[in-house]
Order: structure tokens, then sequence, then C-alpha cells
């Protein structure tokens, strides 16, 4: 059903160059994953939280940090490990020793781009810490309720759940994401490019000693875009029309999960506004100001796989959730 691509409206002509220079930018740093870097887009354009799966050194987090870089915002990054707790995240009340009252400590939550660093490998009570953040854009701390700065989003990465030290998330977690998507490995030619880059990068000075560099020092400081440049994107993407027919696409579909024999739990309404809002940006990047049933079907994988659950007779027979997914998806692909 993949129709050719046609060129937005003028009134886009502006945010297709800031989205194209932020993509030309993100190349220089990492080779390849530009279906990652177009997720993230789509998170920063739709304020979706992002979930990146994959196993270490394929460049999740410099791949966040190089779009933090990249556009003007305020960036925090938080390691979670088995010991991190809920206040680390949101912050707390400290007793002032000289004024004897409590202030507030505001926490690296507080940031117009959070990257949740192997946020699998804490505890699900550190976990939960985050959802009323990810669904409210806000935190309480203490008995108060603190604002988050807008934008605000949560860019999270975590590792294959086989692997040791970590945990499985949460249902209720994994839904306010609105995109979890899956990292492969480069293809060989890709990855003879991060060789080479890697021969070229030198050492840095500092002072009287040395530090190899790393592709973490190839990163622009300097930003191409500033906030109003994003802000101005969002509102581009609030103008690609959706037909009716492609709303009534979406709920048969995400009804389908629920009404599977092999499904134990479907897609909560969440995942069909995701679909639609995720569409739409994509729609955007591609210099569409309308949506396809082809950014419907290359989204699914990444807006739905995480939100279903087989049944367990489903796995005893060898399926997965990829399978039963693209049997659903093989009925409306008509």
């Amino acid at each position: 059903m993949t129709a050719p691509t046609a060129p937005a409206s003028s009134r886009f002509t502006e945010t297709r160059d800031f989205l194209q220079q932020i993509k030309d930018r993100v190349g220089l740093v990492v080779v390849g994953q530009d279906v990652v870097v177009e997720r993230i887009l789509i998170a920063l354009l739709t304020s979706g939280h992002l979930l990146l799966q994959g196993v270490p050194g394929l460049a999740k987090t410099l791949l966040v940090a190089a779009i933090s870089k990249t556009v003007d915002l305020a960036f925090a990054r938080i390691q979670f490990t088995i010991d991190l707790l809920p206040s680390d995240i949101l912050g707390s009340e400290i007793l002032d020793q000289k004024t004897h009252e409590f202030r507030t400590h505001k926490g690296p939550v507080f940031t117009n781009l959070l990257l949740a660093d192997e946020i699998n490998r804490a505890a699900p009570k550190v976990q939960s810490a985050l959802l009323e953040a990810m669904q409210e854009r806000r935190v309480t701390i203490g008995n108060n309720n603190y604002a988050l700065p807008v934008p605000f989003l949560v860019i999270a990465t975590q590792n294959p759940v086989e692997q040791a030290g970590t945990f499985e998330l949460p249902e209720a977690q994994l839904d306010r994401f609105m995109l979890l998507h899956r990292l492969e490995y480069l293809t060989n030619a890709e990855e003879i490019e991060v060789l080479r880059r890697n021969t070229k990068l030198g050492v840095r000075r500092e002072g009287k000693g040395a530090v190899a560099r790393t592709e973490f020092d190839t990163i622009g400081d300097k930003p191409i875009g500033s906030l109003d440049n994003l802000s101005k994107a969002m509102e581009d993407v609030q103008n690609v029309h959706v037909s009716e027919a492609f709303l009534e696409h979406v709920v048969a579909i995400v009804d389908r999960t629920r009404k599977h024999p092999k499904l134990e739990l479907g897609c909560s309404p969440r995942a069909g506004i995701s679909l639609v809002k995720a569409s739409r940006a994509r729609a955007l990047i591609h210099g569409r100001d309308y949506v396809l049933p082809e950014d419907l079907f290359a989204l699914a994988d990444d807006v739905i796989l995480h939100r279903i659950r087989l049944t367990y007779e489903a796995m005893a027979e060898g399926l997965t959730s990829q399978q039963v997914l693209q049997e659903i998806l093989s009925e409306f692909d008509a």
C-alpha cells in the first residue's frame, strides 16, 4: 500500500529544512541508524516518550546526546542502577540547618530531554517514579506538585531482558512509551565506516596529559535549531491531515489486538492515539502534509508490540508477538 512521496505544502518548507539539518548533523556523528533518528524526531515532534532497546554498543546513548546538542534543549542523563532511589530522579525535600525549614531540591527530571539510560537495570519501584512525570508532565515532591519544563520528553534505553541484572518493565510503565524501537546491528559496510571514523579520532590534550577521543567528542556544541524551531515544527505536525478512513483503520487494528485468541493483553486506547500522532510526524518528516497507510504499517511494530502479551498457549506453540501482529496487519493490508 506504499504510495510515492508527495511534496509537502509550501508552509512546511522551513520545518522540512530544519528536520533535514538535524538528520545531517546526527549523520556526522552516528553511522547508519536512519530509522532510529526518524523515531527520535517523531518523539520530539509529538512529545511522545521513546524506548530504545538493544544490546550495549549500538550507539543508543550517543544518538540521544547528539540530538540534544543539535537542538537547543536542556539535557539530563540518569544512569539507572540497582541501588538508584526515586529521589535520585525526582528530587527531595532537604532540611536547611540554618533556617530549620525544608527546601526543595529538584532532581534531573526537571529538564527538556531526559535520557534514562539502561532503565531496566533499576528496580520496578524506581521505574514507576517516572510514571507521573511521563503522563502528567509534573512530579510530586513532599506535599507539593511541580510542573516540568516544556517541552519534556523521556528517551530511555534498555538492554534485552535476557541479560543479567535487568528487570522487566511493568505494563503500566511500558504503555507510557509511545514508541519502543528495537535496534539491530549495522551492516558490514556501515560497521567498516564506524571503524574508519574511529581510527581518525586522535587524542585530546588536557593540560600536560592527553586522552583518546571518542565519538562523543565529535558532537558539535553549537545547536542548529532553537526551541522556537522545534515548537514551529510541532505546530506543523498538528496541521498534517488525517482522514476519517485512517482513523477507522487504526481503531480496527487496535480492537483486533484485544480480541485475538492468541493475545491475553491487547492495546489500550493510548496505542491508537500514539499511532495517529506518530503517523502525522512521520508524514511530515517524509515531506507530506497528509498521512498514508504506509505510515501506520511502518510504525505498527514500534507502537503496538510492547503493549500486547501472548497467551501461555501461544508461547507454548513457539509464537512471537511480532508474528501475531503481522497476522493482524495482513488482514488490513489489502
